[in-house]
């Protein structure tokens, strides 16, 4: 049940599973530890989400959330630093930008630019006085990007302060990838709204290659990770991306309240 569960909808979080099978979450947590180990599922912190072996794989937004949440806490942190008050900043679709947009929300005067519904949330929720927020057009993807034609023309008309963005992979040939077409192509043009470009992403994210290219890894600014990420990496990225930031989650113990 726990396996069907996972793989109908993408992820499952313990306290649910406790629930549906009327069971303690001690044991829910055990049968997790064996089906992680079976490699029937992965086993995230409170929960399990399916496995994604493919390069055109792409997981939903709830999979994702669960996944590494610490470690974008931290990184979410570090990263609202690089956004000043009264910038006109571009946010990116992901999990770890939803962190960060709940970084910003007491950030004043913001005009906020972006293609994600969940983020677009995180600011309705927390309304100001003093910020516009834009929230571009377009086809939804699974992890709840809005994309294509309409997304990237609307903002190519944009000229940003900076543009924060969450990526699927890093590859030291490949750069940052994702697995959507058209969420590539929405992501560049973002890419192409700004000189300030700021890449989010968990220590993960390092050796994944997505099918589609989005931006060199030149190309950033600014990459905020943890400092989880291996030694050769840290080589490569601090050779190539403009400034390298790593964050320590243990120094983060929750993210502000979205």
């Amino acid at each position: 049940m726990i396996v069907s569960q996972v793989r109908r909808v993408g992820a499952a979080r313990v306290t649910e599973l406790a629930e549906q099978l009327d069971v303690s979450e001690m044991t829910v947590r055990r049968d997790l530890d064996v089906l992680h180990e079976a490699g029937l599922i992965v086993k995230v912190h409170g929960g399990a989400t399916a496995r994604y072996e493919h390069r055109a794989d792409e997981p939903g937004f709830e999979a994702k959330l669960l996944r590494n949440t610490p470690e974008k806490a931290a990184i979410a942190a570090s990263a609202a630093m690089f956004a000043e008050a009264g910038a006109a900043i571009g946010i990116s679709a992901g999990t770890t930008t939803v962190r960060l947009a709940a970084e910003l929300v007491s950030v004043p005067r913001l005009t906020v630019v972006t293609n994600s519904i969940p983020v677009a949330d995180v600011f309705h929720v927390n309304p100001r006085a003093d910020r516009t927020m834009i929230l571009v057009g377009g086809e939804r993807t699974p992890s709840d990007a809005l994309v294509g034609p309409v997304a990237v023309s609307s903002l190519r008309s944009f000229h940003l302060d900076a543009v924060f963005m969450g990526v699927h992979g890093i590859h030291e040939r490949s750069g940052f990838t994702t697995p959507n077409l058209l969420e590539a192509d929405t992501n560049k043009a973002f890419v192409e709204s700004t000189d300030q470009l700021v890449v989010l992403a968990d220590h993960t994210k390092w050796g994944l290659t997505g099918l589609a290219a989005i931006a060199r890894l030149d190309q950033a600014a600014v990459l905020v990770t943890d400092e989880a990420l291996d030694d050769h990496a840290r080589e490569v990225l601090g050779n190539q991306v403009g400034r390298l930031v790593l964050t320590n989650p243990d120094l983060v113990s929750e993210p502000r309240s979205a």
